[in-house]
C-alpha cells in the first residue's frame, strides 16, 4: 500500500466508507435544494409573472442606471486607488524615517477601519448632498492601503541586483524606482492587484448605505416596491442582479487576463546585436 507523509491511501474498507458519505452527502445537498425551491415556488417567487417584470422600459432603466452608477464609482476610485497605492508603497520603503512612518501609519489606520465606517464618516461629515464621492474616496482610501502592501511586497521581490545594476549606470533612486522596479512590481503582483480591484468593484455596494444610486440600490428600490399578485418579487431580483455583479467581475478578471498575457507576448530588453560578417583574409594576395 503506498503511503505519504502528507495523506494515506484508503484501503477497501475507507473507500466504501466514503462512498457512503458521499451519497448521503450528496443526497442531503439535493433534498435541501429541492426544498429551497419547493418553498420558493410555494411563495410564488418562481412564477412567470415574477419574471415578467424585466420586460418593462421602467425596470431595464433602472437597472441599465445602476450598472452605470457602479462602474463610475468603480472605474474612479480604482484608478485614484492605485494612483495612492504607489504613492503610499514609495513612501513606506522612503529612507527618510519621517515619510516612512507617515505612510505605514496612514496604510496600517484605513486597513484597520471597516470600509462601511469610512464612507459613513465621509457621507455625514463632506458629502451629504454628493454621496458618490463619499464612497469614491472610501474605496481610494481603504484599496489605496491594501494595494499598498501589495505593491511593496512586489518591489521588495524584485532581485536585489536589478537596482544595484540601474545604481551602477547612474540612475538616481526617482529613476530606479519608476523604470526598473515598479514596473517590475506590478507585472509580478498583476493578479493579486486585480483580485483587490474585484473587490473594490464589489464594494460599491457599501453605497446603498448612503443612499448613492447603484446597482444594489437600485435592485433593494425594486425589491420594496414592485409587488407581483401582492409579493415582492425578491428571488428573480437577487438572481438577476447577483448575475450582474458577477458578469461585471468575470469582465474585469478576462480583461486582466488579457493584459498579463499582453505583457508575456511583449518584447522587452534589449536587443542582441547580429555579428558582422568577416573580413576576408587579404594576408595571401600578391
Amino acid at each position: 500500500m503506498s503511503s505519504s507523509v502528507l495523506y494515506d491511501t484508503p484501503g477497501p474498507k475507507a473507500r466504501v466508507r466514503n462512498r457512503v458519505y458521499a451519497v448521503i452527502g450528496s443526497a442531503a445537498v439535493i433534498g435541501l435544494v429541492g426544498f429551497v425551491i419547493y418553498r420558493l415556488a410555494a411563495k410564488g417567487q418562481l412564477d412567470g409573472a415574477m419574471w415578467d417584470i424585466f420586460n418593462y422600459a421602467g425596470v431595464r432603466n433602472s437597472i441599465a442606471e445602476g450598472i452605470v452608477s457602479t462602474l463610475k464609482a468603480f472605474v474612479i476610485g480604482g484608478v485614484l486607488s492605485l494612483v495612492l497605492a504607489v504613492l503610499l508603497a514609495v513612501g513606506r520603503l522612503s529612507v527618510h524615517k519621517p515619510v516612512s512612518w507617515v505612510a505605514t501609519g496612514f496604510i496600517e489606520l484605513f486597513r484597520a477601519v471597516p470600509l462601511l465606517i469610512t464612507i459613513y464618516i465621509l457621507w455625514v461629515g463632506f458629502f451629504t448632498s454628493d454621496p458618490m464621492w463619499a464612497v469614491v474616496i472610501g474605496l481610494t482610501l481603504y484599496n489605496g492601503a491594501v494595494q499598498a502592501e501589495v505593491l511593496r511586497a512586489g518591489i521588495m521581490s524584485v532581485p536585489k541586483g536589478q537596482s544595484e545594476a540601474a545604481y551602477a549606470i547612474g540612475m538616481s533612486k526617482t529613476q530606479v524606482m519608476t523604470t526598473v522596479l515598479i514596473p517590475q512590481a506590478v507585472r509580478s503582483m498583476l493578479p493579486t492587484i486585480v483580485s483587490q480591484l474585484v473587490v473594490t468593484l464589489k464594494d460599491t455596494s457599501l453605497g446603498f448605505v448612503i443612499t448613492y444610486e447603484e446597482l444594489l440600490y437600485a435592485g433593494r428600490q425594486m425589491a420594496n416596491t414592485i409587488l407581483v399578485d401582492g409579493e415582492n418579487p425578491y428571488v428573480p431580483i437577487v438572481l438577476v442582479f447577483g448575475a450582474i455583479y458577477v458578469a461585471m467581475c468575470l469582465a474585469l478578471s478576462a480583461l486582466a487576463n488579457w493584459i498579463e498575457r499582453r505583457g508575456r507576448r511583449a518584447k522587452t530588453g534589449i536587443k542582441v546585436a547580429e555579428a558582422e560578417k568577416a573580413a576576408p583574409d587579404m594576408g595571401n594576395v600578391a
